[in-house]
């Protein structure tokens, strides 16, 4: 029996798909940082990125697009062409807090995404001003206490991590402070070092330099314990506030409907990329974690994590943005 012209193009076009995955890739790729240059997803996505270029025989090239705590540039990732040329950082602060402190996001974080790995965990840091009256955590709460809404603290976004991780403080502690939204947390940063707000709640990595250079003065990490880099800051949990002692996820993806050949070559890339000497030492320098996972446990640690937020922001009875 002949094979139908509707079969014979199927099979054609099967057979070019098929080659046209054996070749990538051909050309460079796009990695979509939805934050601004020089906070910790900045950071991480160029320590893998430099690397992950030879790996897989084409540059990797970062492109930075910020705003709305990590939407507008998850947004763009979701639309973009599911061939294997657009990267984008999923991140516990874009891919589980944002579309759960939104009313209607223009993207979803499982459905429109194809998780590749996680490339970091990071524990995170209660940065002031060196300037603050207060030299320990103890004292910072007791100082915000006595001034409710006087202190300010700077975000990567309205409805990003840094911006929930206060919010979840100010609860957990019966404290208020004014929320000042950035385009990222490096440019939170540079204004907590210049004074212009008090407080930001960061991840190490961004915030590491500024601390060993005096600049920022931190008062308590998210770590299952105290950290090299930082030895003589205590844990929120020795602190008693349990609930803020959770290092975050920062991870690599491509929009839905990416091959799978193509994720996989990815997913084995990062493992290469995460087990060189030099890419351990540059994320250990910056007080995160090197982490590889399958893909399977990737999209489950997304999962798991928007659940984990759903109840967060029922529990502090957080009112959702528009």
């Amino acid at each position: 029996m002949k094979p139908t012209l509707t079969a014979v193009a199927l099979l054609a076009g099967l057979g070019l798909a098929s080659t046209a995955q054996a070749a990538w890739p051909d050309r460079p790729i796009k990695l979509i940082v939805p934050y601004a240059a020089g906070g910790t997803t900045d950071i991480i996505a160029r320590i893998v990125g430099t690397r992950l270029g030879p790996v897989i025989g084409q540059p990797v090239v970062v492109e930075n697009r910020p705003g709305a705590g990590g939407a507008v540039g998850s947004a763009y990732a979701a639309k973009q062409p599911a061939d294997g040329y657009t990267l984008v950082m999923e991140v516990e602060s874009s891919h589980a807090v944002n579309p759960n402190v939104y009313l209607k996001t223009a993207y979803d974080p499982v459905k429109d995404f194809a998780p590749v790995s996680n490339l970091a965990d990071v524990p995170n840091v209660l940065v002031v001003n060196p300037a603050f009256p207060a030299t320990d955590l103890a004292a910072f709460i007791r100082l915000l206490k006595a001034n409710p809404g006087k202190y300010s603290f700077g975000s990567s976004g309205n409805g990003g991590l840094s911006h929930m991780n206060g919010e979840l403080f100010m609860n957990e502690t019966g404290t208020r402070m004014l929320h000042v939204p950035y385009k990222g947390l490096g440019p939170a940063l540079n204004d907590a070092v210049a004074g212009q707000i008090q407080v930001v709640f960061d991840n190490i990595p961004s915030s590491s330099g500024l601390i060993q250079g005096g600049k920022l003065k931190p008062l308590a990490v998210a770590a299952t314990q105290r950290l090299k880099v930082l030895p003589n800051v205590p844990t929120y949990a020795e602190a008693g506030l349990g609930a803020m002692n959770n290092p975050s996820w920062f991870g690599l993806g491509a929009p839905a409907g990416t091959p799978a050949p193509i994720l996989d070559k990815l997913n084995d890339a990062v493992r290469q990329v995460l087990a060189e000497p030099e890419v351990i030492a540059a994320i250990e320098k910056q007080g995160a974690i090197p982490a590889w996972t399958s893909r399977k446990a990737f999209a489950d640690l997304i999962r798991s994590q928007n659940a984990h937020w759903k109840k967060v922001v029922e529990d502090i009875h957080f009112t959702k943005l528009q």
